[in-house]
């Protein structure tokens, strides 16, 4: 396969941190490459820097002629007055060529990505849609590279699934970052690991993620097994050293200086191995009751505005019981947590609670954090010491259980990256003893060390876990049973997650093969709805079958010009000409299909 680009001896450091060094990245044409790393290891950075809008300190990247290559950050950001179709207008090179070709394009990515309303407001779509607008700007710009920056971060399931089978059938090399293993699992052809563990700051793997386990492990095996052969031949060197500087004087002096190597290679090789064993200390307090039944919902009715979240549900907590809850975004998942922990009242039914029930609740929205607060005010409002468990820690040692360094004590909450102000979160709940957790999205912004951390506390905590996560491998490693939200105000129980997605995939099978939904069409959801042509589009459909008449002409003329024998001679231009013609090709299938779109919605059959 073609490369698109090929980057050496990449370097990135800020004045209190560097990032990475030396490290290599080579891409090719229909690569899937999952890019992953502790927090702080420079992911995006290094993302920037393949995109062209960030500079490496040292090294340099090689990019394939005319090759392009579109960067999709974390958050995704739109004004406020924007449309679907205005915001991927807005995306493209207003000198590329005429609006009403820029609108086409638009047009066409929207739909291929799902978008039915091109003119409903952004701000009402929910976050797998902005995500989807996100693509769609970027796909509009026919890119050879797409890199996406933590894509999956607060979609829900159904947005993560959408956007495993869309990476799966991109017709784009991707390279994506993401802590999620089953998405890694399911969509890499190769897999890059960016830590200061390895020789270089990477470590590569052809193939999924069990596959890149695999050989991971097999990797740090050998370079613990080299620091102890390294360790043996460095205390030989060193007892050699010590018989004094008469035996050293006829020693040679190359000697001497493969001793000094030996030294600074087993302390690079300590360094590495030492690496992967600097991750977050998490540890729940339980208040260890003996109280079977913690909290029950009976009969509980809960709805948002006209909308019905769920009705007549019925849930026991018992110490020991994990429970998965599962639904899209707009379902009622945050909403139930609020009535678990009495933020909300129930419309009927009823909510009872065992006797000084402590329930420890960890939210998305982390509302709990202050901005302008000091790191070291947030982990310790009074004070310098830290109450653990009767202990008294200094705050300096509990910021270091959660990877925060001491010069990080004076950093406000706001300046800290999501992943930090989610170990930040947990740091807080884990000083409070607590009956029951409840917790809303806790992985977002954790890197796979801390998410496999996060899940062994959870583990060995005793007490009743209510999670919400789209991260499935947690999902399927903690919950005992799973509480699925239908949407349209359904609750159902499932012993798996295989069941419920069983289910899930069921129901919607039915659903379109009927006619029906089981949804209804809400703010939060994908717009469904029949529509008429906007104003724009009419504009658009009315000269269509002249835009694709110029264009058949373009062609015409085009292959006139190759079918000249006197352009075989001028290489440079006869090279241009096929360019040119290829284009216009394209222009009028584009154009085609466009039409066909528009005349399905101009008849009403979209």
């Amino acid at each position: 396969m073609a490369t698109i680009l090929s980057a050496q001896d990449l370097s990135k450091a800020y004045p209190a941190n560097t990032l990475f060094e030396g490290v290599a990245v080579h891409i090719e044409d229909g690569d899937r490459v999952g890019l992953i790393g502790p927090n702080g290891a420079g992911k995006s950075s290094l993302l920037k820097i393949l995109a062209g809008s960030e500079l490496p300190d040292e090294g340099e990247v090689t990019r394939r002629k005319n090759t392009k290559i579109v960067y999709i950050e974390q958050d995704d950001r739109f004004s406020e007055t924007a449309t679907p179709l205005s915001a991927v207008i807005a995306s493209l090179d207003s000198d590329s060529g005429d609006q009403l070709d820029n609108e086409t394009r638009s047009a066409i990515a929207l739909s291929k990505l799902g978008f039915v309303d091109f003119d409903r407001p952004v701000s009402s779509l929910s976050g797998g849609w902005k995500k989807r607008l996100s693509l769609a700007c970027a796909i509009a710009k026919d890119p050879d590279l797409l890199l996406l920056d933590e894509p999956t971060n607060h979609l829900d399931l159904e947005g993560v699934l959408w956007l495993e089978s869309f990476v799966q059938q991109a017709a784009m090399a991707l390279v994506f970052v993401t802590h999620d293993r089953v998405f890694l699992e399911n969509t890499a052809s190769r897999i890059i690991e960016l830590s200061p563990a390895y020789p270089g700051g990477t470590f590569k793997a052809e193939g999924n993620y069990t596959e890149f386990l695999r050989r991971k492990e097999a990797f740090l095996d050998a370079q613990e097994a080299a620091e102890s052969a390294l360790a043996n031949k460095v205390r030989r060197d060193t007892a050699w050293l010590r018989q004094g500087i008469q035996g050293r004087q006829t020693r040679n002096k190359t000697q001497v200086e493969a001793t000094d190597r030996r030294r600074d290679e087993l302390k690079q090789t300590r360094d590495r191995n030492a690496a992967p064993d600097k991750t977050t200390t998490i540890d729940f307090q339980a208040t260890e009751r003996k109280t079977h039944k913690l909290l029950g919902l009976h009969s509980v009715k809960k709805s948002m505005g006209d909308k019905l979240l769920f009705d007549d549900l019925e849930l026991m907590l018992s110490p020991g019981q994990r429970i998965g809850l599962l639904g899209v975004n707009g379902s009622g998942k945050t909403t139930l947590i609020r009535l678990m922990n009495g933020e909300l009242e129930p419309d009927s039914g009823t909510i009872k609670k065992a006797t000084d029930l402590r329930i420890v609740t960890f939210s998305q929205h982390r509302s709990t954090l202050v901005a302008n607060q000091t790191l070291q005010e947030s982990l310790c409002p009074v004070g310098d010491m830290v109450d653990y468990r009767g202990k008294m820690i200094h705050v300096t040692g509990w910021a270091r259980r959660f990877l925060f360094e001491p010069d990080q004590l004076a950093t406000t909450v706001g300046n800290l990256s999501g992943g930090e102000q989610a170990r930040l979160l947990i740091a807080n709940l884990m000083l409070l003893p607590a009956d029951v957790l409840l917790l809303d999205e806790p992985t977002n912004d954790l890197d796979i060390p801390s998410m496999e951390v996060l899940e062994q506390a959870l583990l060995e905590f005793p007490g009743a876990i209510v999670l919400v996560t789209h991260d499935r491998f947690m999902l399927e490693r903690i919950a005992t049973e799973y509480l699925g939200l239908d949407d349209v105000g359904g609750v159902k129980t499932f012993q798996t997650y295989e069941k419920w997605n069983s289910a899930r995939k069921s129901a919607r099978k039915t659903n379109s093969s009927d006619g029906t939904s089981s949804r209804k069409p809400t703010v939060s959801g994908s717009p469904v709805r029949k529509r008429k042509l906007s104003y724009k589009e009419k504009r658009e459909y009315d000269s269509m079958e002249e835009d694709i008449l110029q264009a058949e002409v373009e062609v015409e003329q085009l292959e006139a010009q190759i079918a000249d024998p006197e352009l075989a001679q001028d290489h440079v231009k006869s090279l241009q000409c096929y360019e040119s013609l290829s284009k216009a090709q394209e222009k009028v299938k584009v154009l085609y299909a466009r039409w066909v779109e528009l005349e399905a919605i101009h008849s009403g059959k979209s």
